[in-house]
């Protein structure tokens, strides 16, 4: 199977950098938020908006996962950049700068489009690439934190979109944009016909891991993760983990600009050092962080990997507060902080498919990726609270010790095992086979779906 005539693995990974561009939209939200602010916004709503984007996101998430084996990688991607375009794109017609319309047609909507289509280059990717799983997931989701880079700075510093244009066209055509991107992407959306594999690629033991087979060769069903130690404990750092970088994010311009402020900076220049933080620092190290992150763990070990990640996020989120009122120090701050959060998108999927499988990874992922909605939820809606109360620092406190905390509970980790997953039973989630073993037929007819 290994020397039969398939497409180039690599398009798939072209293919899933354009998507993620695009899915990347929901970074670029701080950018947004002086503008509404000054048409009668508070930072608490301003942050709820970012917060049920992010929510909707994981939960849409979920159902794409299940979803995946009956619509094929490539309908559901493209279904998921049209909702996606479909919501900015109404939200600029119709929307103007109230909160309501905004918030259901960016927040709800474009955030359920993105939960459709953030599933498939990870589950698309695993598949061709079984041989570098870290390196080609964290490539797969770099373009996600790279597209705030493009999204943010087009509608500033570059394209000067919200200024001469406004935000509600600015929205209007950022929506038909993401839309274009996802279609053209989800073209190279399909999986590799049942096993194949890479050309003289064969499985061995996860660096690190103590595992006596193969990372990923022990399959456990939904169900079967579900009811493990080991879920909890990951979706439990996962959690931490995204409230820190997700309140870091949309906080990123609006409490630096009020730091740098108050050592008697005026607000032109805070807001243009804000700005660069946010949409060149932060950005290119969150984009950077994820292939990074992915390349070292498939020589460190993910475990290992994580905690070093949460350890150090840990210590720059907590300083934080005091390095924000400091230019450089803050482009520092936003390099670390940005680089650590990129890491949990290339670490997190690949822990999924190290401890429960790599089979069932599109059905697992997005329930160990709940985590990041209630990292939504939680961290800026903590930070646009205590912000609102005058007590940013405190809320970056919180969050950096969050952070040191998971490193503690990952570190407690063990590989999930045979014979643990036969003390579960085999009563999960049914794999989309017929009982003999093959696959059914493409939705499209063509090549058959392998097990998301």
């Amino acid at each position: 199977m290994s020397e039969q005539k398939v497409m180039n693995r690599w398009l798939v990974v072209a293919g899933a950098i354009l998507i993620q561009l695009a899915l990347g939209a929901i970074y670029a939200w701080s950018v947004f938020t002086p503008e509404l602010k000054g048409a009668g916004w508070t930072a608490l709503q301003t942050q709820a908006v970012f917060s049920t984007g992010l929510a909707f996101f994981a939960i849409v998430m979920v159902s794409a996962g299940f979803m995946l084996p009956k619509l094929g990688p490539r309908k559901l991607a493209i279904a998921g950049g049209l909702v996606l375009g479909t919501g900015y794109a109404l939200a600029g017609l119709f929307a103007g700068t109230g909160f309501w319309p905004i918030f259901l047609l960016i927040g709800v909507l474009g955030g359920s489009g993105i939960g459709l289509a953030y599933v498939i280059p990870i589950a698309v990717g695993m598949r061709w690439f079984p041989d570098k799983k870290g390196l080609i997931t964290g490539l797969a989701v770099a373009g996600f934190g790279f597209g705030a880079m493009l999204w943010v700075k087009l509608a500033g510093a570059w394209g000067h979109l919200i200024a001469e244009v406004g935000l509600p066209t600015t929205f209007l055509i950022y929506g038909i944009m993401f839309a274009a991107m996802v279609v053209i992407g989800g073209i190279w959306m399909v999986f590799p016909p049942d096993g194949w594999k890479p050309k003289g690629w064969n499985p061995a033991p996860i660096a690190g891991s103590g595992q006596a087979a193969a990372a990923g060769s022990i399959n456990f069903t939904t169900r079967q993760m579900l009811r493990t130690p080991q879920f909890y404990m990951i979706l439990m750092t996962f959690v931490f983990g995204a409230s820190a970088g997700l309140m870091s994010i949309g906080l990123m311009k609006l409490f630096p600009m009020q730091a740098l402020q108050a050592t008697g900076m005026s607000v032109e220049a805070a807001s243009a050092i804000a700005g660069t933080a946010m949409a060149v620092f932060f950005s290119l190290a969150n984009g950077i962080g994820r292939i990074a992150w992915g390349a070292m763990s498939d020589s460190l070990g993910r475990k290992k990997s994580i905690i070093i990640m949460m350890t150090t996020q840990g210590i720059a989120v907590i300083l934080f507060q005091w390095m924000a009122s400091s230019e450089y120090l803050l482009y520092a701050a936003a390099t670390v902080i940005g680089f650590n959060f990129g890491g949990n998108f290339a670490l997190f999927p690949t822990m999924t498919a190290d401890t429960f499988g790599t089979k069932h990874v599109g059905q697992n992922y997005p329930f160990i990726f709940l985590a990041y909605g209630i990292g939504g939820i939680g961290g800026p809606m903590l930070g646009g609270r205590l912000g609102d109360l005058g007590n940013f620092p405190m809320a970056f406190t919180i969050c950096g010790v969050l952070c040191l905390a998971a490193a503690v509970i990952i570190a407690q980790v063990k590989p999930a095992t045979e014979s643990q997953k036969m003390s579960i039973g085999n009563s999960g989630v049914k794999p989309p086979f017929s009982s003999s073993g093959k696959p059914p037929a493409a939705p499209s007819g063509g090549r058959p779906i392998a097990p998301a």
